[in-house]
């Protein structure tokens, strides 16, 4: 059988994915928008592969009794790379995100488990400075407070991730340090469950996250981010006091921006004091003055000049560090307000928020390059390269500079070509 994969993967918006292991043939094949499919043919079979790893993790100190543990018949999953190479249709809009994570259901659950482990909290915050309602927030958002933690076998999982060349120097060191984990006594083989992308436990920590963050919270020798509570608190709060979490601030808030707000400041890359925010008309969402403290901030609109806009401070970009999406820092952020019995999000959806499809902003893609707009490749994906070249382009023919991929951006390009 052939497997087929490539950095761009639509045909009539389908994404073509087969694959055998042992003895296979690999194609990859890059398919240009339009264009033809060129493959380049590369034999790998799975079990030499895994030969020439368990050397290596020989080499690393990893004891005869955990690769035989580990790698003794060991097979790829299918479903892995099904997965790994799956793209969804729509990208989703900002509230289909947040209403999706953000449920009255997880709030209740959020307070009640702050509550009931105010304790442990109180001194992880001590010793960290995190405080617990963030803890929870990044706890109800990654595992839905422990309810689903993955059930595949991280070491297979990875194993399968490593063996696929699209990105197999990645999977091979967390293949390398899960084996690391297993070594030094944290879990067994068996027990070591999580993601398809191998995250593991109730934080879903990667195995190289693991092996630098982790905690022994409850100092019972082991490091378990499955099954403890003050192990994976610890682990996580340790994670982000070392990323640049800042002791006794918040993560931003939702505010008004004034009618002549120019949006080409509405970027995380763009900070200022709060004052000089204040005095260029920014508010709170209620109206009020921003805080006096001796901050700076970011102005943000994560669904474009139609939907909320936001003031986000060193907190938002730690959350960051854990996940780079701007809305999973945002809801991270809301969720821990909510469980501290804050407001929902003021700002009315609006009835015009639709997602483009992967497929209309690839042509979105195409269409800002062909007019000398650089929205790096056309590959669906609407990253900063794309926000930049659709900020231009508003720019130029007097639409809100807000960088986001709307469908009257599409529409107006478009009626330009024309």
């Amino acid at each position: 059988m052939t497997f087929r994969l490539g950095r761009i993967a639509y045909v009539t918006g389908l994404f073509i994915a087969s694959a055998a292991f042992s003895s296979t043939t690999v194609v990859l094949a890059e398919i240009a928008p339009g264009g033809p499919i060129e493959t380049v043919v590369e034999q790998r079979d799975f079990g030499t592969w895994l030969r020439d790893f368990r050397i290596e993790a020989r080499s690393q100190g990893i004891s005869e009794e955990t690769l035989n543990a580990a790698l003794t018949s060991l097979k790829p999953i299918q479903r892995v790379v099904e997965l790994d190479h799956k793209q969804p249709e729509f990208i989703q809009t900002f509230w289909d995100y947040m209403d999706k994570r953000i449920t009255d259901g997880r709030v209740k659950r959020g307070r009640d488990l702050l509550t009931k482990h105010a304790t442990l909290f109180n001194r992880i915050e001590k010793e960290y400075g995190v405080q617990g309602r963030f803890l929870v927030s990044f706890w109800g958002l990654e595992s839905n407070f422990g309810d689903f933690t993955g059930g595949f076998s991280v070491i297979r999982a990875l194993a399968t991730l490593a063996f696929d060349p699209r990105r197999d120097d990645f999977f091979r060191n967390e293949l390398l340090s899960a084996l690391k984990i297993i070594d030094a006594g944290h879990i067994s083989v068996d027990r070591m469950k999580g993601s398809w992308a191998g995250a593991m436990g109730q934080c879903q920590f990667l195995p190289s996250t693991f092996a630098r963050f982790g905690k022994d919270g409850d100092e019972d020798g082991r490091i378990d981010i499955w099954n403890s509570l003050p192990d994976i608190f610890a682990s996580a709060a340790n994670f982000l006091s070392k990323s640049g979490w800042r002791k006794g601030q918040t993560w931003g808030r939702e505010v008004r921006l004034p009618k002549s707000f120019d949006y080409t400041q509405a970027a995380l890359d763009i900070s200022h004091p709060l004052a000089y925010w204040h005095h260029n008309g920014i508010r709170r969402i209620n109206g009020s003055d921003l805080p006096t403290a001796d901050m700076k901030g970011s102005i943000i609109v994560p669904a474009g000049h139609r939907g909320p806009a936001f003031i986000v401070y060193d907190n938002f970009r730690t959350t960051m560090v854990w996940n780079r999406s701007i809305l999973y820092a945002v809801a991270v952020g809301h969720l821990a307000d909510r469980i501290a019995w804050q407001p929902k999000l003021k700002t009315p959806l609006n009835a015009d928020d639709k997602p483009l499809s992967r497929e209309n902003i690839i042509v979105l893609q195409q269409l800002l390059s062909e007019r000398g707009y650089d929205a790096g490749p056309s590959d669906g994906i609407p990253g900063r390269q794309t926000r930049e070249a659709v900020r231009a382009f508003q720019q130029t023919i007097g639409m809100p500079a807000d960088g986001f991929p709307a469908p009257d951006v599409l529409e107006a390009i478009r009626v330009g070509n024309r």
